[in-house]
């Protein structure tokens, strides 16, 4: 089992992680995915583990269910899912010059399991649709020209 500092949001069949420091937009963009029909699996720290050739993702009991929401405080109430089956992982950076425009694709082992990895910018207006555009390559419903 391994832990990231990361948030991991359901959308649909399959989970994605956002990675990035403390105050880089994690939970702001958590709960903008589940405002638009997301589950919350955890928030700020993720648990991984392999199963079946899939990387789950769960919270840890100590704050399962709960989310900061920066400037309210820790609320519990938010749509769940007690776990995941995650498909990418996106690093967040605060900076829009730190972001490819045509980048390579990469990706990390996490748990012997590689995922597929982007970096995006937390300010982003874009942001929502290019997560869900990177889930939708990773999982093979959208493909990237080469």
């Amino acid at each position: 089992m391994s832990q990231l500092h990361a948030n991991c949001v359901q959308i649909g069949a399959h989970a994605l992680l956002l990675r990035g420091p403390s105050g880089s937009g994690k939970s702001s963009i958590s709960l903008r995915l589940i405002d638009a029909g997301g589950c919350l699996i955890s928030d700020d720290r993720t648990d991984l583990v392999a199963r079946d050739g899939r990387l789950i993702a769960t919270a840890p009991s100590t704050i399962a269910g709960l989310c900061e929401v920066r400037g309210i405080g820790i609320v519990r109430g938010l749509p769940i899912a007690a776990e995941g089956d995650v498909r990418v992982l996106i690093d967040l950076v605060a900076d829009a010059t730190q972001v490819e425009r045509m980048p390579h694709c990469t990706a990390e082992e996490i748990c012997g399991i590689t995922v597929p990895r982007w970096t995006l910018c937390a300010t982003d207006r874009a942001l929502d649709a290019k997560i869900r555009v990177a889930l939708a390559v990773a999982t093979g419903e959208m493909r990237l020209e080469a």
